[in-house]
């Protein structure tokens, strides 16, 4: 073993110092210019100032007549039609005493006008219009500048160009953003006993979901999975695939990664220059947990049970590529929740515990959403959130507060919250 992997391998660390020392070594990745179409879901990473004013000119709000104001006192008054400004025209003319312009929704005012009377408020009468109600002073008119004017601060670095940003750029008449790299990231499964799913026998083999299910999660955060399949239990052909996955941004491996005689994955990865950053972590379920830097790469052994997989991608992988995308939030939000039942576990490992919530009386309540096993699958499915056992504790009365990772909802938060 090379300098590192002992010092990694020396005992378990805690939650909290894993997720440090993690975060602590990932670091954004570059930028690049994309057109506002394909926009959507990035991180800014560039300020947004406006160089326009929004609106342009001073419109209606409504569809109906622009005038003068004062024409209006004592309704109701008879005016001259003048000329028909749809929205997108704007008007060469002024608008003069005594006269009406029959105007659209967000068409500008024609010099002259000051306010606008809606259509249900008039009839015509051949060339003539009556307005039965008087008009106050810009009353349904939308002011130049009222939303933005030029200078005005739109967004700073790191914000996510969700739908209305977007619009606002379009607005502004951007059609090319500044956003962060997103990252590519090789996912790779290890072991004799996986089959793809389609393949699945009754043959004692098992379906490969790990890589189905870190493949969703990477692209509902937005980064490019890139699948590299199944490696045999054979060192030689594991050290190949990561070969290959060093060409992608981050790699994460699910198995392969205990204290097994087929256990190959911190072994390989060391041989290909590794340096062992973190092995084991004092947590349940998840305990395994491979952090290596390759080639100035950081590469993610987790181990091979289903929830493990879950569980320590969710702790430590999503935040860490969250970061990497330029992500200033970038863990799940945290409840407080009251235990439905008593929780007893032996001190020196956190729990993540799989619960369902259901609000009671303006409170939060969590029940275990079924079997806790690293292998049980369903009450991951069932589960709304992850329920934080701390290491210290062994025993949890019903009726206690936890704090419950909700892993679920999609708002993020700057700070983990367990």
């Amino acid at each position: 073993m090379r300098e590192g992997q002992v010092e990694a391998e020396r005992t378990s660390v805690g939650v909290a110092e894993a997720r440090e020392l993690i975060l602590g070594a990932v670091a954004p990745l570059g930028t690049e210019t994309v057109g506002l179409a394909e926009a959507s879901g990035r991180v800014l990473a560039e300020s947004i100032r406006a160089g326009i004013s929004l609106p342009p000119a001073d419109n209606s709000a409504m569809d109906g007549y622009a005038v003068r104001a004062a024409d209006t006192a004592g309704a109701p008054v008879t005016l001259r039609m003048g000329e028909d400004l749809p929205a997108g025209k704007r008007s060469q003319r002024k608008l003069v005493a005594g006269e009406a312009a029959r105007i659209m929704t967000g068409a500008a005012l024609p010099e002259g006008a000051d306010a606008v009377v809606m259509v249900e408020d008039t009839e015509t009468d051949g060339a003539r219009v009556v307005l039965h109600r008087s008009a106050s002073l810009g009353q349904h008119v939308r002011r130049a500048g009222e939303d933005v004017r030029p200078g005005t601060p739109i967004a700073e670095p790191g914000a996510v160009l969700r739908a209305p940003l977007v619009g606002m750029l379009a607005a502004l008449g951007r059609a090319l953003v500044s956003v962060r790299t997103r990252p590519r990231v090789a996912v790779l499964a290890t072991g004799d006993e996986l089959v793809e799913p389609d393949r699945l026998r009754d043959d004692g083999r098992i379906a490969s979901s790990n890589s189905y299910a870190l493949c969703a999660a990477l692209r509902e955060i937005g980064a490019e999975p890139v699948y590299l399949g199944i490696a045999p239990d054979e060192p030689e052909v594991i050290a190949q695939r990561f070969r290959a996955a060093l060409a992608c941004d981050a790699v994460i491996s699910s198995g392969g990664v205990s204290v097994g005689d087929r256990d190959w994955i911190k072994r390989v990865l060391v041989s290909l220059g590794g340096k062992m950053r973190l092995w084991r972590i004092a947590m349940k379920p998840g305990a395994p947990l491979a952090f290596v830097w390759v080639d100035g790469k950081p590469v993610f052994g987790l181990p091979g049970n289903p929830v493990s997989t879950f569980v320590t991608f969710e702790q430590f992988v999503r935040p860490a590529l969250l970061r990497m995308m330029g992500h200033t939030k970038i863990f799940r939000p945290v409840t407080r929740a009251r235990l439905d039942a008593e929780y007893t576990k032996p001190a020196g490992r956190a729990h993540f515990v799989r619960v369902a919530l259901e609000e009671r009386a303006g409170e939060w309540w969590a029940t275990q959403s079924g079997e806790q096993g690293s292998n049980i699958l369903l009450s991951l499915v069932r589960a709304d959130g992850l329920a934080f056992v701390p290491a210290e504790a062994t025993r949890l009365a019903r009726g206690e507060s936890v704090a419950v990772q909700r892993v679920h909802d999609a708002a993020l938060a700057a700070e983990p919250g367990i």
